[in-house]
């Protein structure tokens, strides 16, 4: 029987609906596994090829074939606007078959969570910080919810792969499936995986089940993409014809930019007239900053603001706002956003989107580029790349455009070799075992530390946490009176505990600051963190603000709205780059060969830097003198390669080398003075490579780095051990300095 035929009839009328010819590749082969095995599947396809639907599909048939007794499946969404999203297209499919379809996040009404909690059935949509809520809070009934659990989806896994928060949706999993007695097959979605198999193995973690992974032959599928430059001091840069047309690389004509304007700003505000588009940006701080420069724009040039903004410190109003005109097909504007909108979400006819400066990852390129080329509509995503005009007395490497090589190794990376970030797995997840820890005890109350350390050691995720580093992270625990010990002898949550847990900040196991409710009469805009004192100005959805006053106790910053720009700030937002990403970028520089993508601006800066590189030996030899006793070394290493160079160099060979006033790039540059010659150089990294050191010899004295959420509540010992063995990329550094070895000594 054909896929479509086993389809229930619900299915196969909203196929008819909605003038499907067809079911895709990746629906057949998901409908096949779904169906005929009892395997987990992995539905890797390019974004807009139906996985929702291909996963959700056969589960649906099933369910009214066989109506689950309690809550059947659950969907995990990163992001509250992708479920929100999906909730609204599942509805839809789902009414007919009476299956009900529930969303349940932060930004969701206690009534409707009450009615999933009273009758608990069909589909749960949550985010793995609601779920791990829900665990901690509802605990006793989680039985009687998921008794009868007989799937679980991850949509957008690979954004799970890369820290904690996928680490923690897999031991929610587990947990879960322990509480209510089930063993759920587990079904992940993604455009972007960089390695399959070791996703799939993550994905079947702890199941004792195998992973089905459909091979889908990707049709050859046509970009529209360019990529600019622009100095954001200097608009003498004047925009020509394409140079080139293997790919269908666009027009680049402008209008004049206002005086005293950013030219890079005023190329995408040309450019978004009368379309619908996105602009996407690197970080929250950055896309206050766009959203205030293009709706000034709007002001000089006297037309209504077309400019809407979307990120994750913005109130959940403001969000949907943007949400909603961008699926309104009638509605011509753009908006302004970081990755809130990077994954999965439906926007409707998007026309194009706008890349300011390069993305830290080829996935987060692809998922952007991917929210364009819906509906029949080839992928369109325009670059632009700024950046300040070097001083005339500039040292050599301030001279190189990084990030329109960064830019251009993305791209190139992907269309030579297909190549995407592979998952990162092999990390000391510290953080994330306190973390556990703590939600296993509030949730089960008094357990014996032989009973606690079952239940969170037996977690797949922790499988490299030795016994006795959890002993070490348990005494911390008891002294800090994060748990306390029982009269029997029992543990149980201390009072300094009590304080961390009844926190909803508790439920997120990334990164966040101390974020103050900014209010404007009625209005919550957002958060923010650090607010200025009274009579200062603050940035938050794309406006600037004056401070009326402060309520430190309520966390709440009131404000009134003024015109004028200032800096918005939400916290750090560091890139994690591949090392495969700065070798290609090397290759960039040194390569004579042109991309069709480039604009006329971007190839003449390429060229430029292209000259200076090939006068300074820049890609032939790593090690460059900057005169005097002044150098810089590129190692073209990736972020935590990067990182271990950095310290190997001060702190097995600074004595050496004479080494002073280290001053890093990262990941692009390091310079320092020092007082021995380049073979000198070379010959001593390579001798102390060559010795066996342990890696916690790279963390300074009294060093105590903290990385994630939790660092802060764990035993010094336990955080330079993860920072060691799980962070720094020794192996990585150690590879580059024998290949130096080899060509240089």
């Amino acid at each position: 029987m054909d896929i479509f035929s086993r389809y229930a009839p619900f299915i196969q009328d909203f196929i008819y609906r909605n003038n499907w010819e067809s079911l895709r590749a990746i629906q057949a082969a998901a409908g096949d596994a779904i169906f005929n095995t009892d395997e987990n599947v992995l539905l890797s396809a390019s974004t807009a090829s139906g996985k929702t639907e291909a996963a959700f599909f056969p589960i649906l048939t099933l369910f009214s074939e066989a109506p689950p007794r309690s809550v059947g499946a659950i969907y995990i969404g990163p992001l509250k606007a992708l479920i929100n999203d999906q909730f609204s297209r599942l509805t839809e499919l789902c009414e007919e078959a009476d299956i009900p379809v529930w969303h349940w996040h932060g930004d969701v009404a206690q009534s409707h969570k009450g009615k999933m909690l009273k009758k608990p059935s069909g589909i749960l949509q949550i985010t793995p910080e609601s779920l791990e809520a829900m665990l901690l809070r509802k605990h006793s009934i989680i039985p009687k919810l998921f008794g009868d659990l007989r799937f679980i989806v991850i949509d957008e896994v690979h954004s799970l792969m890369r820290g904690d928060r996928g680490g923690q949706t897999l031991c929610l999993i587990e947990r879960l499936a322990a509480l209510a007695g089930v063993n759920p097959r587990r079904i992940g979605l993604s455009a972007t995986i960089g390695d399959l198999e070791a996703t799939g193995k993550f994905l079947a973690s702890g199941t004792g089940r195998g992973t089905i992974i459909p091979r889908i032959e990707a049709k050859g599928a046509k970009w529209r993409l360019s990529m600019e430059h622009f100095y954001i001091s200097q608009q003498d840069q004047n925009d020509s014809d394409s140079p080139g047309e293997a790919l269908d690389v666009l027009d680049n004509a402008t209008d004049t930019a206002p005086a005293n304007a950013d030219a890079g700003m005023g190329y995408i505000f040309e450019h978004t007239k009368g379309k619908k588009c996105l602009v996407f940006v690197n970080s929250r701080e950055e896309c206050e900053a766009v959203t205030t420069t293009l709706r000034s724009y709007c002001e000089a040039n006297h037309e209504p603001d077309r400019f809407l903004i979307h990120h994750g410190n913005l109130s959940s109003a403001y969000r949907e706002t943007a949400e909603a005109a961008m699926k309104d097909d009638d509605i011509f504007m753009t908006t302004c956003t970081t990755a809130t909108l990077e994954l999965g979400i439906d926007i409707g006819r998007l026309e194009r989107a706008f890349q300011i400066d390069a993305p830290f990852t080829v996935s987060s390129f692809l998922q952007r580029m991917g929210r364009t080329g819906r509906r029949d509509l080839p992928p369109e995503m325009w670059f632009v790349i700024r950046e300040e005009l070097p001083e005339p007395r500039s040292l050599l490497p301030e001279t190189i455009p990084w990030k329109l090589l960064q830019g251009i190794a993305l791209i190139q990376v992907y269309l030579e070799e297909r190549w995407v970030e592979p998952p990162k797995l092999d990390r000391l997840p510290f953080s994330l075992l306190y973390h556990q820890t703590m939600s296993t005890l509030a949730s089960n109350g008094e357990l014996t530390p032989a009973e606690l350390a079952s239940k969170v050691l037996r977690l797949q995720y922790f499988h490299r946490i030795t016994k006795d580093d959890y002993r070490v992270l348990l005494r911390h625990l008891l002294e800090t009176d994060h748990i306390q010990r029982t009269d029997e002898g029992g543990l149980i949550v201390g009072l300094a505990g009590e304080r961390i847990i009844n926190s909803f900040k508790f439920y997120a196991v990334f990164q966040e600051n101390e974020e103050y409710t900014v209010r404007w009469d009625s209005q919550e805009l957002g958060t923010i963190v650090m607010p200025p004192p009274v009579g200062e100005k603050v940035a938050i959805a794309g406006h600037v603000w004056i401070v009326e006053e402060l309520d430190h106790k309520r966390r709440t910053v009131y404000v009134s709205q003024i015109k004028g720009k200032v800096p918005a700030y939400f916290g750090d937002c560091a890139g994690d780059i591949n090392t495969k990403i700065l070798e290609r970028m090397r290759l960039v520089l040194a390569e004579d060969k042109s991309y069709p993508y480039l604009m006329k601006n971007a190839v003449k800066r390429l060229a430029q830097a292209r000259s200076t590189a090939a006068n300074a030996g820049l890609t032939d030899y790593p090690l460059i003198c900057l005169g005097g006793n002044m150098w810089c070394l590129l190692p073209w290493l990736g972020s935590y390669a990067f990182l271990a160079m950095e310290r190997f160099l001060k702190i097995k060979c600074g004595d050496q080398l004479g080494l002073r006033g280290m001053d890093s790039s990262r990941p692009y540059f390091i310079q320092f003075t020092m007082k021995t010659s380049p073979e000198d150089f070379f010959r001593i990294l390579a001798a102390e490579a060559a010795k066996e050191f342990d890696p916690l010899e790279l963390v300074y004295p009294n060093e105590v780095p903290l990385f994630e959420k939790y660092d802060e509540y764990l035993p010094p010992e336990l955080i330079r051990k993860g920072f060691a063995y799980g962070i720094l990329d020794i192996s990585g550094m150690k590879e580059r300095i024998r290949e130096w070895a080899d060509k240089y000594i």
